[in-house]
């Protein structure tokens, strides 16, 4: 359950108003990139994901707006966002923090981690994308702690030189 919260807490909004009104584009969401169909299981193993361990939405919900896949490592947790929105908008939502440029298998992303109890053992990288942003998060399992030498930071990158060639521009 705490881990669907920590998910949820770092997304953006997904709604838009119009002249007062809320609206929503299946459109736009059919168009976003799936994680879940899109990354191949020889990719998942490369990043030391385990394919079967494979979660679409946040703890099994489909998120309006969103598409998002979740797949496991002994020692962390991968997720994958896609949405309609942009790096300005993550940049503006209040907990979001410490942002900086970094590149992933030789793409421009940025760099954030989110304010409060798990800081330290999550770590996320905006890649805009011509449907939006692509997201990639690591979240290390407390469990683990012990067993970590390497930041989270440091341990997304090593999986995103995998996943990151898969998603799109």
């Amino acid at each position: 359950m705490l881990l669907g919260f920590v998910l949820a807490a770092s997304t953006v909004g997904c709604g838009t108003t119009t002249g007062g009104s809320a609206t929503t584009s299946t459109t736009a969401a059919k168009a976003l990139f799936n994680p879940c169909t899109e990354i191949s299981d020889d990719v998942l193993r490369a990043a030391g994901l385990d394919p079967a361990t494979e979660e679409p939405g946040i703890a099994g919900v489909d998120q309006s707006g969103w598409e998002i896949c979740s797949w496991d490592a002994p020692k962390y947790l991968i997720t994958v966002f896609s949405t309609g929105r942009t790096v300005s908008e993550f940049e503006r939502k209040p907990g979001n923090i410490e942002f900086k440029d970094v590149t992933v298998a030789g793409r421009q992303g940025r760099q954030f981690k989110v304010d409060g109890a798990t800081k330290d053992l999550g770590c996320d990288i905006l890649f805009p994308a011509s449907q939006g942003v692509t997201q990639l998060r690591i979240l290390n399992k407390a469990a683990a702690l012990g067993d970590l030498t390497d930041d989270s930071c440091t341990m997304l990158y090593r999986a995103g030189d995998s996943l990151v060639p898969a998603f799109p521009n």
